[in-house]
Formats: C-alpha cells, sequence, structure tokens
C-alpha cells in the first residue's frame, strides 16, 4: 500500500503543529528576563534570569519521555492521531502559562503550576518532532524527500519569526513596565488562540503509517528492541549530531537575551535579531534540503559546518567589538545561512536510515535526548560562562567546540540520498515510500556499511 500523495494542505498542517508548539518555546526563551521576574523574585537580576532559563530547561527533561511514548503512538496508532494529541496537550501548558498568576499574587504555586505547564510542553513536543517528520518523510516522493523534511526544521523558524515579530510589537508598542505586567502574556494568548487552527489543519491530512511499512508488522521477526540495536551506529551518530545543532540553535535563540544583557541593546534591536535569523533560516534551510535531493546529503550537511566553525568566533568578536545594531544583525545573519543550510537536508538523512516500524519514536527519541541534554542547558551555560568569566565571548568557545564535534559525527554518516544512494526497490516504485520501509531491516543497509 502506498502512502497518499502530499499534498500543500498536508504540508502545512505538519508545519503548523510543529511551529506552534515551537513558538511557545521561542516565546517563552524571548521573555525570559520578564518571566524570570515574575515568577521567580530573587535578589539579583542574574539569579531572577537563571531560575527562568531553569525552567525553560524543564520542558527539555521531559522531550525524551515524549518522544517514546507519543513516538511509539505514532509508529502503532498513526501519525495523525499522535500529532494531534501532542498539539491539544501543548496547547493546555501554553494557557496555563499564559493565565497562571503571579508569584506576588499566589506565592509558590506559580512556579510549580509553571514548572508542570512547562513539563507537559516538554512532553507534547518531543512527540511532535518525531511524528511530524516521519509524516513528511513517507509522503513525499523520494527523490523529494530532503526538501520536504526540510520543513521539520524551516517550521522551527516560522516559529522564532512569528514569536520574534511578536516580541518587536509588544515592546514597540508598550513600556517596558507594560511588557513586564503583561505584554508577555499578550505573546503567549496568541499563540494559544492559534491552537485550534492547528488541529483543524491536521484533522485533513491522510494517515502514511501502514501496516506494509512497518508499522505493526515484524521485520524478520525482529522486536522493536532489536531494530534499535541493529541501527545502533546511525543512532549515535544522529544523537552527537543533534547536540551539536541544538547547541548552535539555541543560542541563536538566546541572541535576544544576550543582546539585552552582555551588550546592553534595547529591546527592540533584540528581537530585530531574530527575525533576521528566522528570515535567513528559513530559506537556506529548505534550500539545503532540496540541494541534498541532487547532490547527496552528505557534502550538504558537512561542508557548511566547517565554515561555521571557522567564522563563528572573528563573527562574535565583531559583534561585541563594536556593538552596532548593523553589525549584530549581518553577523548573525551570515551564521545563520551557514548552520541553517547544514541542518536543512538532516531530518531526511536520519529518518531515511530508519525503519519504519520505529521511524516516529526513533527519530523523536534521538532528537529529544540530545535536544533534553543540551539544548535544555545550552542557555545556562553560555549565561554562566559570561558571568563567570565577565567575558561576553566566553560562550563561543562552547558553540565552536560542539561544532567540531557535530561536524566530526556528520562526516562518519553514510549517505542516504536515492540520487546518490543504491535504492533499487524505491527506484522501481518511485511514488512510494512503503516499499523501503517493508524492506527487511528498513535502511540498514544503507546506514550500516
Amino acid at each position: 500500500m502506498s502512502a497518499a500523495p502530499l499534498r500543500a494542505r498536508n504540508v502545512a498542517a505538519a508545519v503548523a503543529g510543529n511551529a506552534l508548539e515551537f513558538y511557545d518555546f521561542v516565546t517563552y526563551a524571548a521573555f525570559a528576563l520578564q518571566i524570570g521576574r515574575v515568577f521567580f523574585p530573587a535578589h539579583s537580576a542574574y539569579t531572577s534570569l537563571m531560575l527562568s532559563l531553569a525552567t525553560f530547561g524543564t520542558g527539555f527533561a521531559m522531550r525524551p519521555v515524549g518522544g517514546i511514548v507519543i513516538g511509539r503512538m505514532a509508529d502503532r496508532v498513526g501519525r495523525r492521531p499522535a500529532m494531534m494529541f501532542a498539539l491539544t496537550l501543548m496547547g493546555i501548558g501554553m494557557l496555563v502559562v499564559t493565565v497562571v498568576p503571579s508569584y506576588a499574587a499566589i506565592g509558590l504555586a506559580a512556579p510549580v503550576l509553571v514548572v508542570l505547564a512547562r513539563m507537559a510542553q516538554g512532553f507534547a513536543l518531543g512527540g511532535q518532532v518525531g511524528s511530524s517528520t516521519a509524516f513528511l518523510l513517507e509522503a513525499a516522493p523520494p527523490e523529494r524527500r530532503g526538501l520536504y523534511t526540510a520543513w521539520q526544521a524551516a517550521s522551527q523558524f516560522i516559529a522564532i519569526l512569528v514569536g520574534s515579530m511578536v516580541g518587536l510589537l509588544v515592546s514597540g508598542f508598550m513600556t517596558p513596565a507594560g511588557v513586564q505586567a503583561y505584554g508577555w502574556r499578550i505573546a503567549f494568548a496568541l499563540g494559544v488562540a492559534a491552537f485550534p487552527v492547528g488541529i483543524w489543519l491536521l484533522r485533513g491530512i491522510p494517515e502514511t503509517l501502514h501496516t506494509a511499512a512497518g508499522g505493526t508488522s515484524a521485520v524478520d521477526g525482529k522486536s522493536d528492541w532489536d531494530l534499535w540495536l541493529a541501527n545502533r551506529r546511525v543512532i549515535v551518530l544522529g544523537l552527537v549530531t543533534l547536540a551539536s545543532a541544538t547547541i548552535f540553535t539555541y543560542l541563536t535563540n538566546y541572541t535576544t537575551t544576550f543582546a539585552q544583557n552582555a551588550l546592553h541593546m534595547n529591546e527592540r534591536i533584540a528581537f530585530s535579531a531574530q527575525v533576521v535569523v528566522a528570515l535567513c533560516a528559513i530559506p537556506a534551510g529548505l534550500f539545503g534540503g532540496w540541494l541534498s535531493d541532487r547532490v547527496g546529503r552528505w557534502p550538504v550537511m558537512v561542508w557548511p559546518r566547517v565554515a561555521y566553525i571557522v567564522v563563528a568566533w572573528p563573527m562574535y568578536a565583531w559583534i561585541v567589538s563594536s556593538r552596532s545594531p548593523t553589525v549584530l544583525l549581518a553577523a548573525i545573519g551570515v551564521l545563520t545561512v551557514l548552520g541553517a543550510v547544514s541542518f536543512g537536508p538532516f531530518a531526511a538523512a536520519l529518518t531515511e536510515s530508519l525503519p519504519g516500524r520505529i521511524r516516529g519514536s526513533g527519530f523523536g527519541t534521538i532528537y529529544s535526548s540530545s535536544i533534553a541534554l543540551f539544548g535544555g542547558t545550552a542557555q545556562l551555560i553560555a549565561t554562566w560562562l559570561n558571568h563567570v568569566t565577565g567575558n561576553p565571548l566566553a560562550f563561543v568557545w562552547y558553540l565552536i567546540a560542539s561544532g567540531v564535534v557535530g561536524a566530526v559525527a556528520t562526516a562518519m554518516m553514510a549517505e542516504t540520498a536515492p540520487a546518490r544512494a543504491a535504492e533499487p526497490a524505491e527506484s522501481a516504485q518511485p511514488n512510494s515510500v512503503t516499499s523501503r520501509a517493508a524492506a527487511p531491516g528498513g535502511a540498514q543497509g544503507v546506514v550500516t556499511r
């Protein structure tokens, strides 16, 4: 049985659900200073910010659990119900953060409720990523998987773009006191209002999970655990590569806090940097996915990463030495393009490498585990490094070190693009994703050589 043809609305549904879930995380990061003062009052601004960022990190701790639980639901029940469940849970969590009273109003109950909401949101997002990526891969023609699955990463930057524009509007039309009092709640409320639209879009998508694609059938009699062990090499490489990628992503998102806290720029300049990041990353990531369909995943993933490592320090040094808004926007734009081009093909490369029966849970768990360990701590480590050293460039060494490790892991990954890898089963059925998934061992013949 072949997967249903992928239509524009189907892509929009998967992208919208993913973007809505990431919008919450982006908005929280953008207003971390204000949220810290509302829910985590402390004797110093640094302590308040660190408590706020630590709460931001609690959502990451639940992502691997969501990747396993909701991902398994996607691999057993279906991609569509898994995405709908994850999106609904995320909407509820975001609503709680929007309406919960401040610490001054209800005391310790306020931060406790926020932490619980963040945990629920992390659980939901961990499951959403694997389910939506599996859906995009399975519904896309093999020769266009790179482009279509690149929308998974693009959706994250769409969330950054929308969240940053909302931040610009809120900070532009309100006083700092107003932003502190209720402006950040407006940004969250706008996201809550959009969740019913996401649910409506998801109701109309086709189901791409089929028994023939490895949804519930055995693969040579192997258990799920056997499949995980058989694909352990690509799983480890995926974990390391995504660890590096998530440090890049969340330290790029950290630009808003960094510009305000370390460079003492106003809120509008900080949010403008986030807008530039999104405007550069969306087309660059999609271009990387499109290019990988033609020349292969490996060169597109590796060489832009190498270029990024080379120019990262000079670019950030330029930002700090000039303290110019124009330089900030230009340098961040260059770094974002290099990072996004290399990350664009990765969703396809990793998902293609996993058998269909563990595709949703596998990608979701790998992705979420890396982000839980490194994404949730990236901004904490950056803030701590800058604080203890007194050097606003201290966090860049962490960024570069992670980039080197990630580039090595990426270079060790096998080529999976149909244009470069031998896939006779797929070439016989160019519009079906099920023939490969149903084959014994899924993509093991590609990833373990």
